[in-house]
């Protein structure tokens, strides 16, 4: 997730603060202690609205086990006291250096960076070449695997408040689109299951159609491009983005490597609905997993890192080609060749 933020208002603060609080709670692991987090967050952010008199850019993001914030600016940059730690005791920084000492209680500055230094898993601060600062934290925030992270069961089938389709789809003679009856559709078999069986059994239905329709795509797509053989990355990201973009959905690639693709969504195809029915974001998960480990010969995880369906603005979707990262692996939905 990213803000932008113009120029030295911390009136702007409390918005940010509750925003990347509510991101935290969203995907954190029953247990976690949140509230040493935001302060470490509160002091990086008003850090940098200090020493600034520029824009300021602020990305948090959570790929492995703990998310990680970033702070940057154009300002004039700071230096860091000397003896002032950047990793909390018996804690290393993010580029494996030693922790420092307190600050002397009579300096001027220097203790808000401390404090970030004593509630962050890591900290690091650099003045910037082209001028301005950024520091980077990473906060003690553990990551739920992505089955707790659908908190809560769904509504029984039928229940009015939840119905699909929505009124506002009908024409006006009272008729439905087949699209806006087919989002019904699967939207309803989906929680169905998921209120009958549980959350697996849902995400096993929605998976075992992503597969099965996933290979259907990827068969259009070569024959559309003329493509022989396995896949490589760059196509995969074509493919991929491509089949979402013609179901409705707003997916661009960020990321291209021989190890990994990472798209970036604004638009889910299913709509807001999809906030009632999580499961379906299996969906994405097996459609890219088993187009990807078809054309790799290690298989492919999928992790969902930010989701629409769990409340976040946008999706960010890592497809994995090969073994994740351990440190990755218990948050991903695994695919093999097999599949």
């Amino acid at each position: 997730m990213d803000w932008f933020l113009e120029g030295r208002d911390p009136s702007m603060l409390p918005d940010l603060r509750r925003q990347i609080a509510a991101y935290l709670r969203r995907h954190a692991d029953a247990g976690s202690e949140i509230d040493g987090a935001l302060l470490a967050t509160h002091e990086l952010i008003a850090n940098a609205i200090e020493h600034a008199d520029s824009p300021i850019w602020v990305s948090l993001t959570w790929s492995d086990v703990e998310p990680v914030l970033e702070v940057w600016d154009l300002g004039p940059g700071f230096t860091i006291p000397e003896g002032t730690p950047r990793t909390a005791p018996d804690r290393k920084m993010l580029d494996g250096s030693a922790s420092g000492a307190m600050p002397d209680p009579e300096a001027e500055g220097g203790r808000g960076l401390f404090l970030i230094a004593q509630l962050s898993s890591a900290f690091d601060a650099q003045v910037r070449a082209g001028g301005g600062a950024r520091a980077t934290a990473r906060l003690p925030v553990s990551r739920s695997r992505r089955a707790e992270c659908d908190r809560g069961r769904p509504s029984p089938p039928g229940t009015v408040g939840a119905a699909l389709p929505h009124p506002s789809e009908a024409a006006a003679d009272g008729s439905f689109s087949r699209e806006s009856f087919l989002r019904a559709l699967v939207v309803h078999l989906a929680r169905g299951i998921e209120y009958a069986d549980g959350p697996e059994a849902g995400s096993a239905a929605v998976e075992h159609v992503g597969l099965t329709v996933g290979g259907q795509m990827e068969a259009a797509y070569r024959t559309a491009e003329a493509i022989a053989g396995r896949l490589t990355p760059a196509q995969l990201a074509d493919c991929m983005v491509r089949l979402k973009r013609g179901l409705g959905g707003g997916f661009e690639v960020l990321e291209i490597t021989e190890d990994r693709i990472v798209l970036l969504n604004t638009r889910c195809p299913f709509g807001e609905v999809v906030r009632a029915a999580p499961t379906l974001c299996r969906m994405t998960s097996s459609v890219f997993g088993g187009i990807a480990a078809r054309n790799h010969p290690g298989g492919a995880s999928v992790m969902l890192e930010e989701r629409i369906a769990v409340g976040d603005p946008g999706c960010r979707v890592t497809v994995y080609l090969g073994e994740p990262p351990p440190s990755v692996e218990p948050y991903t939905d695994r695919y093999d060749v097999s599949d």
